[in-house]
C-alpha cells in the first residue's frame, strides 16, 4: 500500500484526474457496447393498435417481465424476436387485441340481475357494431372501421315499420375497389335483420362518400361503367396471361375494349301450330219428317197414331231428312316472353402487341428477330378462344409484332441450393450483423487510437539523466571518461546529452540575467550579498 500510495503521489493531481477520466470513459464506452450487443433483436408484435389494446398488451407484457418498445405513439409494439410467436398465441388466448371495439364479450362478465331492458338493448347494439367493425377490418386495405347502426322500433298503432340503416367510416391504405365497397355493404346488410344494402352508407377518412345510403333499391349494384371496366380488366388479364406464357413475361401489351348495350328489352310472342290440333268435343244431330194426304172423313180413328185401318188409302206425298255434326278442336299455341337484361356485349376489340425474339451472336450481343407469321397466327387463335370470339357480333382481334423500346430484362441468377440455401439471411439478420460489425470496429478504433495513447502518456515517467562523476570528462559523443581512464556510457545515451544541453542553456540564461540585474542595480546587489554574509552558516 505504501508503494501504491507513493506511486500515486508521484503521478501528481493532473495525471490522476486524467487517469480517472480515461477509466470512466472506457467503462462507459464498453458498457454501451456490451448493452448494445447483448440487447435482444426486437421485432413487431402488433401494429395499428388502439389505445385500449395497447395498454392491455403492455400490462400483460409487464406482468410477464418481457422487454418491449413502443413505436408510432403506441400504435406498434416491439418485442424480442425469439418470443414473438409465443406472445402472439398467449395474447390471442386472452382475447388480445380486441380490435379497438367492444364485441359480444360485453356479455361475458355482465350481471343480469337488476339490468334493465334498455341497458341490454344498448349492450346488444354496441356488441353488434363492434363485431361488424372487426369483420370489416379483416378486409384487405382496411386499417380501421367504425360502424353506427340505427335500429328503430316500430311505433304503436303503426302499420308500417321504419327501415334500419347503417353508416360506416373506414380508414384505408390506398383506395377501395367498387367490388370491396359493395362487399362491405352486403356483409353489414346480411348481419342486421331487415337492413338492405342500399341503406348502408360508407365514408372514408378523407370524407369521400364511397356508398350512398339514401340510394334507391332499384339502383343497387354496379353502374354500367363499373361493369364494363371490370369486364375489360378481367378479359385483359386473361389474354395477357396466356400471351405472356408464350412470348415471355413483360414482352406483351394487351388493350381490350368492350361495347355494352345497357337497354333492357322485354319481348312477348304468340305462336300457333295449325298441324298440332286436338279434338276437344263432338256433337251429332239427325232429323227426318214425312207429309201425306188422307181421304175420307175426319174421325177419331183416323187421328190416332198407328192407325192401320183398311179404309185409309192415303199415301205419303213429301219426306225430308236432316243430319248435323259439330266438332270442337284445340289448336297448339306457344306464348313466349323474353327479357333481355342490360349489359349485353355487342362487340369486343382486342389489340395485342408482342415483342420479337432475342438471341446472342458470336460477339455475345443481343440480336433482335421478328416473330414468324405462323406464330402470330397461333397467338391470335389463342386470343380468340380466350375472349369467346364471335364473328357475327363483329369482334376484332389484331396481333402485331413490333420491337419494344426497352430490351428484355436480365435473367435473374438461380437461387443457391444445398449448403448456400441454408445460409440465407433475412434483411433483419443482415442489418444486425452490420450493426455488430460497426460497433466492434468502433470499439477497436477507440481502443487503439484514443485510449492506448492516453494510457501510455499517463503512465510514462520522466527520464532522469545520469550525471557523470565530478572528475569525469564528458566527450562530444555523450561518453563520460572517468579519472582512472575508464569509459562510462550514460544510461540515457544521446537523449540524456540533449536534456543536459537544454538544462545548461537554461542555467546560462539565468546567470546572464542575474549579471545584468547586478550591473543595473549595484547598491541593491551589494546589500543582498552583505545579508548573505551575515547569515549564520
Amino acid at each position: 500500500m505504501q508503494s501504491l500510495l507513493s506511486f500515486l503521489k508521484g503521478l501528481g493531481a493532473a495525471r490522476l484526474m486524467a487517469m480517472v477520466a480515461v477509466t470512466a470513459a472506457l467503462i462507459g464506452f464498453f458498457a454501451f457496447v456490451i448493452m448494445r450487443v447483448t440487447t435482444p433483436q426486437m421485432t413487431t408484435l402488433f401494429t395499428d393498435l388502439s389505445v385500449e389494446d395497447s395498454s392491455a398488451i403492455i400490462k400483460d407484457l409487464e406482468r410477464q417481465a418481457i422487454p418491449y418498445e413502443l413505436k408510432n405513439d403506441g400504435a406498434a409494439i416491439m418485442v424480442p424476436k425469439d418470443k414473438v410467436t409465443r406472445l402472439r398465441m398467449k395474447l390471442a388466448e386472452g382475447g388480445l387485441p380486441k380490435g379497438g371495439g367492444v364485441g359480444y364479450e360485453i356479455f361475458d362478465k355482465s350481471d343480469a340481475l337488476g339490468t334493465t331492458s334498455f341497458v341490454q338493448n344498448i349492450n346488444h347494439l354496441r356488441a353488434l357494431e363492434g363485431e361488424l367493425a372487426r369483420t370489416i377490418r379483416a378486409i384487405d386495405r382496411v386499417q380501421f372501421a367504425r360502424v353506427h347502426l340505427v335500429l328503430p322500433e316500430r311505433p304503436l298503432f303503426s302499420r308500417e315499420a321504419p327501415e334500419p340503416s347503417a353508416s360506416i367510416v373506414v380508414r384505408v391504405r390506398g383506395a377501395l375497389d367498387p367490388q370491396q365497397v359493395r362487399a362491405i355493404r352486403h356483409v353489414v346488410a346480411s348481419a342486421v335483420n331487415g337492413l338492405k344494402p342500399a341503406r348502408v352508407s360508407i365514408v372514408d377518412e378523407a370524407g369521400q362518400l364511397l356508398a350512398d345510403g339514401a340510394a334507391d333499391a332499384t339502383m343497387e349494384g354496379a353502374t354500367g361503367d363499373e361493369r364494363r371496366a371490370g369486364f375489360e380488366k378481367r378479359m385483359r388479364s386473361q389474354v395477357e396471361a396466356i400471351v405472356s406464357s408464350v412470348v415471355g413475361a413483360g414482352r406483351a401489351r394487351v388493350q381490350l375494349t368492350a361495347d355494352f348495350d345497357y337497354n333492357k328489352v322485354t319481348q312477348t310472342s304468340d305462336k300457333f301450330d295449325p298441324e298440332g290440333r286436338v279434338l276437344r268435343s263432338s256433337q251429332s244431330r239427325e232429323e227426318s219428317s214425312a207429309v201425306g194426304e188422307r181421304d175420307g172423313q175426319v174421325t177419331v180413328n183416323n187421328e190416332l197414331p198407328g192407325n192401320q185401318a183398311a179404309g185409309n188409302t192415303g199415301t205419303a206425298k213429301d219426306q225430308s231428312k236432316k243430319s248435323e255434326e259439330t266438332n270442337n278442336y284445340e289448336i297448339s299455341r306457344i306464348t313466349k316472353t323474353e327479357v333481355t337484361e342490360a349489359g349485353r356485349v355487342n362487340r369486343i376489340s382486342v389489340a395485342v402487341l408482342v415483342d420479337g425474339s432475342y438471341s446472342k451472336n458470336e460477339k455475345g450481343e443481343q440480336v433482335y428477330a421478328q416473330r414468324p407469321k405462323e406464330e402470330l397466327d397461333r397467338i391470335a387463335a389463342l386470343v380468340r378462344s380466350a375472349i369467346g370470339f364471335d364473328q357475327k357480333r363483329g369482334d376484332q382481334v389484331e396481333v402485331v409484332n413490333l420491337k419494344f423500346a426497352e430490351g428484355p430484362t436480365v435473367v435473374p441468377t438461380p437461387e443457391p441450393t444445398g449448403l448456400l440455401s441454408m445460409m440465407q439471411f433475412t434483411k433483419d439478420d443482415v442489418m444486425r450483423v452490420i450493426e455488430l460489425a460497426v460497433m466492434m470496429l468502433l470499439g477497436l478504433v477507440v481502443m487503439f487510437m484514443v485510449i492506448r495513447p492516453l494510457v501510455r502518456r499517463v503512465l510514462a515517467s520522466e527520464p532522469v539523466p545520469a550525471l557523470p562523476a565530478a572528475n569525469a570528462l564528458v566527450l562530444p559523443d555523450g561518453v563520460a571518461l572517468s579519472a582512472d581512464g575508464q569509459t562510462v556510457i550514460p544510461a540515457g545515451g544521446p537523449n540524456m546529452i540533449d536534456v543536459a544541453t537544454i538544462q545548461g542553456q537554461v542555467h546560462a540564461q539565468s546567470v546572464h540575467r542575474v549579471g545584468e540585474l547586478a550591473d543595473r542595480n549595484p547598491n541593491e546587489t551589494a546589500a543582498i550579498v552583505r545579508a548573505w554574509l551575515q547569515e549564520p552558516a
